[in-house]
C-alpha cells in the first residue's frame, strides 16, 4: 500500500471514529428482517399496491418477495436522463425473473448546468443537490422497499442521490447509469469556436452549429466534467456494477447491464443471500478510493464539495488537506478533455475503468479490502469488464478480465509513465482565504500569476469590460459574492472563453472567486471555492481593484501583496440582487442562509444527532 494513501486513510478513520461509529449504530437500529412492508398495516399496503398489475399486487400483498424501489431522475429535456424513460420496465421485468417486485418510488429533479450556464437559473444548481436528497428521502418514506435502484447521472443528481442513500444506509442500494452519448465534434474544436465567438470572430449561427454538433444525442455529455466524474466515482467506490459507467444508452449491452443491476440488488437485499446495506459500502476506505480516482483521472473540482458532503452523510470527516495529500501521491494517468483532447468514449475504448482500477491497484494506490455491490473479491472485481451473455440466463451480463495494458497511451497511461506526477489538484491558502485549484490542464508557465486585481461582483461585469476593450492587460479577476450563502455558488464558465482568449494573446490572467468552475475549468488558472466567502466577511471581500494579487499554484498560495493588514479593511457589501423572483431564487433564501462552506460540503441538510461534530470541516 502506498504509504501516503495508507496515512490519509488511517487519519480519516481516526478523525471519524466517533461519528462513524454513531452512524453505523444508527443504521443498525433501523435494520429489520424483510420484507420491510410487513410492519405496515393492511390499509397501508393496499394503498401502495393498488395500481400494480395482478402478479406484482399478489406478491406485494403476500409479502413474500423483496420489493425494489426505483428513484429516478428521468426527464426528456436532458440528454443524460432521457434514456431513463425505459429503465423502469427493464428493471421490473428483471426483478420478476429474480423473484422480486419493483416500483417507481419517486422522481427527483434533474437540472442541467449546461442549460443554465451563464443564466440566472444557475444560482439554483448547487442547492438542487440537497433538494434531490430531500426528494429521495420522500420517495423512500413509505418504507415499502427492501432495496433501492437510483437512476441518475449528472452534476448534482448523483451526489444528491448518494447523500440520501447514505441517510437510508440500512437499505441495500445500487446505482444504474444511462451512459454517454456517442462522440460528436472534438472538444477542442468546440472550445475554439466558443473562444472565437467571445472574440467576435464568428457569429451565433456558427456557435450554435458547433454546440449542436457536440451535444447531439441521448446520453451524458462526453467531456470529463462533473457528470462523468460521478460515474467514475460510483464504480471505484463500489456503488455501481463494474464497467457500468461508459456503455452507450439504448444498446443491448446497456439494457443487459440495467437488468443485471436489478438482479444483483435483489441478491443483496436481506431476503437474498448476500445482505449488503449501503452503510457497509461507503466507508473511509471507499471515500479515499474516490479521492484517488479523482486525482488519477483529473476529475471535476466540484467533487471537492460533493465528496465532503457525501462523506458526512456516512459519518466520515474529510477536508481539503486530505485531497491535497492524495493529489500529491497519485499521478495523473488519464488525458480526457479538458485535460486532453479525447473524450470519455475514447477513454472507455482505451481500457476504461477496468484498466484504470487494475493499474491503480497494482501501484498500491487503492484500498482493495472493501465491500461493493458486486460482492466477490472487493475492488478486484472492478478490474473486469461486462459483455452481454449470449444465453441471457441466468445472468444478462457476464464478466471477463479487463485489459492490463492501455490500448491508447495518449489517452490512458500508466503509473510508471504518467502525464503528471501528481493529480493536479492543489490546496491554496493565503490572506485571501482557503480554496482549491485544478492545474492538470494549466500549462506550467501559467501556474504563477501576479497582477493587479479587477474586483467584480457579477461575471457579466467582466463580459462588458471585455466587449469594451478594457481587458487588454495583465490582471486577476476577483469575483466576490459567489459563495453558497450569497447566491448559491453558481458555475462561472461564461468567463472561460474570455480569459482563455486573453491568455492566448500572451497576457497574464487568472480568476479568484468564492464560486465554482468545476471539471471544465480548463487552461486558465482559477482559485475557486474560496472560503470564508465574501458574504460572511471573508478576506476575499476586502480585496480592492488595483491590489496586487499573487496566485502561486506551485506553492499553494493565493494572497494580496500588501503592506497593510487585509483583515483590518472593511468588507465590501453584497449588491442587491436585481430580480430574485424571476426564476424562484427567493424561494431558496432559507437554504442560502444555512449553507455550510464549500470545504464542509456547502450543504443545507441538518446534521442528525450523531453528527454534530461534523460542523468543523478541518476536524
Amino acid at each position: 500500500m502506498n504509504p501516503t494513501i495508507k496515512k490519509v486513510t488511517d487519519r480519516i478513520i481516526e478523525r471519524s471514529k466517533t461519528t462513524r461509529a454513531a452512524y453505523l449504530a444508527d443504521c443498525e437500529k433501523n435494520m429489520r428482517p424483510g420484507p420491510r412492508r410487513k410492519r405496515l398495516s393492511e390499509g397501508n399496503v393496499a394503498h401502495a399496491s393498488a395500481a400494480c398489475p395482478v402478479l406484482e399486487k399478489t406478491e406485494i400483498l403476500g409479502a413474500k418477495w423483496a420489493n425494489i424501489g426505483i428513484v429516478t431522475a428521468y426527464n426528456d429535456m436532458l440528454s443524460a436522463h432521457q434514456p431513463f424513460e425505459n429503465f423502469p420496465s427493464i428493471i421490473k421485468h428483471a426483478a420478476r425473473r429474480a423473484g422480486a417486485t419493483a416500483q417507481v418510488a419517486g422522481g427527483v429533479p434533474a437540472m442541467c448546468d449546461g442549460v443554465t450556464q451563464g443564466q440566472d437559473g444557475m444560482e439554483l444548481s448547487l442547492f438542487s443537490r440537497d433538494v434531490i436528497a430531500y426528494s429521495t428521502a420522500i420517495a423512500l418514506s413509505h418504507d415499502m422497499f427492501d432495496g433501492v435502484i437510483h437512476l441518475g447521472v449528472c452534476d448534482k443528481i448523483v451526489p444528491g442521490l448518494l447523500i440520501a442513500a447514505l441517510r437510508y444506509g440500512y437499505l441495500p442500494q445500487i446505482f444504474s447509469p444511462a451512459g454517454p452519448m456517442p462522440s460528436g465534434i472534438t472538444n477542442p474544436e468546440k472550445a475554439k469556436v466558443r473562444q472565437l465567438f467571445a472574440e467576435g470572430k464568428v457569429g451565433r449561427e456558427e456557435l450554435l452549429a458547433a454546440e449542436s454538433a457536440s451535444y447531439h444525442a441521448p446520453g451524458t455529455c462526453t467531456f470529463y466534467g462533473t457528470a462523468n466524474t460521478n460515474q467514475m466515482l460510483m464504480e471505484i467506490m463500489g456503488m455501481q456494477l463494474p464497467g457500468a459507467s461508459f456503455v452507450h444508452p439504448n444498446t443491448p449491452l446497456r439494457d443487459a447491464i440495467t437488468a443485471q443491476t436489478t438482479r444483483r440488488l435483489v441478491a443483496i437485499t436481506n431476503m437474498g443471500e448476500e445482505f449488503t446495506p449501503a452503510c457497509n459500502i461507503i466507508d473511509e476506505k471507499a471515500i479515499v478510493n474516490g479521492l484517488v480516482g479523482l486525482m488519477a483521472t483529473g476529475g471535476s473540482t466540484n467533487l471537492t464539495i460533493h465528496l465532503s458532503a457525501i462523506a458526512r452523510s456516512a459519518g466520515i470527516i474529510i477536508n481539503w488537506d486530505d485531497y491535497a495529500e492524495v493529489s500529491h501521491a497519485v499521478p495523473l494517468i488519464c488525458k480526457i478533455y479538458p485535460n486532453g483532447i479525447s473524450d470519455v468514449n475514447h477513454f472507455h475504448a482505451a481500457g476504461g475503468m477496468a484498466y484504470l482500477v487494475n493499474e491503480l491497484i497494482g501501484a498500491g494506490l487503492l484500498n482493495t479490502d472493501v465491500t461493493t455491490v458486486a460482492g466477490g473479491d472487493g475492488l478486484h472485481e472492478y478490474t473486469r469488464e461486462p459483455i452481454k451473455n449470449a444465453h441471457a440466463d441466468p445472468d444478462p451480463v457476464v464478466y471477463r478480465q479487463g485489459p492490463k495494458e492501455s490500448l491508447n497511451h495518449e489517452i490512458v497511461s500508466s503509473v510508471d509513465k504518467p502525464f503528471r506526477k501528481d493529480g493536479g489538484l492543489r490546496l491554496l491558502e493565503g490572506n485571501i482565504g482557503r480554496g482549491v485549484i485544478k492545474i492538470s490542464a494549466v500549462e506550467e508557465e501559467h501556474h504563477l500569476v501576479e497582477a493587479p486585481a479587477i474586483v467584480i461582483t457579477n461575471q457579466n461585469e467582466l463580459v462588458k469590460m471585455h466587449k469594451a476593450g478594457e481587458l487588454e492587460r495583465d490582471f486577476v479577476a476577483v469575483l466576490q459574492f459567489q459563495g453558497p450563502a450569497a447566491n448559491g455558488m453558481p458555475e462561472l464558465h461564461k468567463l472561460s472563453p474570455i480569459l482563455g482568449a486573453l491568455q492566448d494573446k500572451g497576457l497574464k490572467v487568472a480568476l479568484v472567486t468564492d464560486g465554482r468552475m468545476s471539471g471544465a475549468s480548463g487552461k486558465v488558472p482559477s482559485a475557486i471555492h474560496i472560503h470564508p466567502e465574501a458574504l460572511h466577511g471573508g478576506s476575499i471581500s476586502k480585496v480592492r481593484t488595483g491590489d496586487i494579487v499573487r496566485l502561486d499554484a506551485g506553492n499553494g498560495k493565493v494572497e494580496v501583496i500588501t503592506e497593510d493588514n487585509l483583515e483590518d479593511r472593511e468588507p465590501a457589501t453584497m449588491p442587491k440582487a436585481e430580480n430574485l423572483s424571476g426564476l424562484g431564487m427567493n424561494m431558496f433564501e432559507p437554504m442560502r442562509s444555512r449553507a455550510d462552506n464549500a470545504e464542509a460540503g456547502a450543504s443545507v441538510l441538518g446534521d442528525p444527532e450523531w453528527a454534530q461534530t461534523l460542523r468543523n470541516p478541518n476536524g
